[in-house]
């Protein structure tokens, strides 16, 4: 007996495997009008798919039924904001959309002769050229798929530029207020990591910095603005810390939504920098992908850039592969194109001042929402905040209420969750980043309902600790789930 699913009309959906009936099909076919013959026979053995087990079987309108009411459940950037911090999840323009889908572009093989992608490499050359004036740098190149891996190409290239001089060094300093991903990539290029602590206004304290610089020190890893939201104003006096004693100084630049057209890292001492263009340059990241993480240099490291290089000739835009010096391809072909006209799109569209602008726009709304929820939420770190702000739950958990809880508590009002318990310098974070795409009428939604789970903590702590109240799937055993995650769907014995 097949075991019968009742679908509740809003809040249940079924797996396709439970609405599966024997015999039920999506398509229909005419007769053959020609002999019927195995396929294995005709084919061969080789070439004829069986069957796969427990596949599901369900009608046209239900498989499209069903996966429509899926996507009505996803929260998208269409409906609402992302106040993700140190993500830029900000709205995509859809002209870039339309750039990037242009047949010629959409449809270019990576192994296509250099002859027929000139279109494709005029693109990237002028996108190098444009990050390479955004960043004040020498040289940029687009081969990293993403932040974390254009991290590690840039620590690479500082390796080698060392190694060139007679030693690579062996330690890699990483303050606290750092990303991640940077300690994790200055062990994969083979080096130790060292903390540097902040100081009370949660940027890097110099002293410290100047006590840890040795001719063992290979380079800083320096977030700016870091993942307070604060701009590090002591950055020229670092870069002149470090290049005394032969050190260079790398800079996080995935808040540069903070920073691009106002302030130009290689004006400040910079020397290798990424930059993650699905964050800054118009393609949100999300889901998985797709990324995109220009490494951008100046000129003594600019020799030791991946293979190929982009080299304009009498001819026309060519690949360049002698290069001696180079550490290398990092990535197959030349990395994420898609990205790349999206960003060169959205630069272009903005221009200088519109870039400017958009800046401006971001550090502004993320500076209102700080001064509207400051009442309610603690504030660890009182220096000025740039493209987002970071409070704790230091009051809110005299209530038994964490981050956490309140982040759970804001999906009941219709908003995506901040970044939870990030950075880890802040016990209980709140990390929020509007980005200069939302309206106050969005930002005055997103800011009141923080404020109702401030009272909500304090007058019924139960409810927030509870929430959310009203999705489909409950609070989930988060723990368990990570620890042991059910990755595969296996039939039970229906009855």
């Amino acid at each position: 007996m097949i075991r019968k699913v009742r679908r509740h009309p809003v809040q249940n959906e079924p797996l396709l495997f439970e609405i599966s009936e024997p015999g039920k099909r999506a398509w229909q076919l005419p007769a053959l009008d020609v002999p019927e013959t195995d396929p294995a026979v005709a084919l061969g053995e080789g070439h004829v798919r069986r069957e796969i087990e427990g596949f599901p079987e369900v009608s046209e309108a239900e498989a499209v039924r069903h996966f429509t009411r899926l996507s009505t459940w996803n929260y998208a950037i269409d409906l609402g904001l992302y106040p993700l911090g140190s993500c830029t999840m900000k709205y995509n323009p859809r002209v870039n959309e339309a750039a990037a889908r242009v047949e010629g572009l959409a449809w270019a093989h990576p192994y296509q002769p250099e002859s027929l992608s000139q279109g494709a490499m005029e693109i990237m050359a002028a996108l190098e050229q444009a990050l390479a004036e955004i960043t004040g740098m020498d040289a940029v190149t687009l081969q990293p798929a993403a932040g974390a891996h254009g991290e590690l190409t840039g620590i690479l290239l500082v390796r080698a530029w060392l190694a060139s001089q007679g030693n690579p060094r062996k330690k890699i300093l990483v303050p606290d207020s750092a990303h991640g991903t940077n300690p994790a990539t200055a062990r994969m290029a083979g080096y130790a990591v060292e903390n540097i602590r902040s100081n009370e206004l949660g940027m890097v304290d110099l002293s410290v910095l100047a006590a840890a610089v040795n001719e063992d020190v290979a380079a800083l890893m320096l977030t700016n603005p870091n993942t307070l939201g604060v701009f590090e104003t002591e950055i020229v006096r670092a870069a002149e810390i470090l290049h005394a004693k032969g050190a260079q100084l790398y800079m996080d630049g995935a808040n540069m939504n903070a920073l691009v057209g106002i302030a130009r890292p290689g004006d400040f001492g910079v020397d290798v920098m990424h930059l993650n263009l699905h964050k800054t340059f118009s393609t949100p990241h999300g889901g998985g992908g797709p990324g995109s993480g220009p490494v951008a240099v100046r000129a003594h490291l600019e020799p030791f850039l991946p293979l190929p290089r982009l080299e304009k000739t009498p001819e026309g835009w060519r690949f360049q592969y002698d290069r001696p010096q180079s550490i290398g391809r990092v990535k197959a072909f030349y990395g994420n194109f898609g990205v790349m006209v999206r960003a060169l799109a959205y630069i272009l569209a903005h221009g200088a001042e519109g870039l400017k602008a958009a800046t401006m726009d971001a550090v502004l709304n993320a500076n209102y929402i700080r001064k509207r929820l400051e009442p309610y939420y603690e504030l660890p770190h009182r220096a000025p905040t740039m493209h987002e702000c970071v409070f704790s739950d230091q009051r809110q958990a005299r209530h038994g209420v964490r981050t956490m809880d309140i982040a759970k508590r804001l999906i009941d009002y219709g908003f995506h969750p901040y970044t939870v318990s990030f950075p880890l310098i802040v016990p209980g974070a709140m990390m929020i980043e509007p980005t200069e795409t939302e309206s106050k009428r969005e930002l005055d939604l997103f800011i009141d309902a923080l404020i109702s789970i401030a009272q909500e903590a304090e007058t019924d702590p139960e409810l927030v600790r509870s929430a959310p109240h009203s999705t489909r799937t409950a609070r989930v055993d988060e723990v368990t789930a990570a620890r042991r995650p059910v990755l595969r769907w296996k039939p039970q014995q229906q009855s």
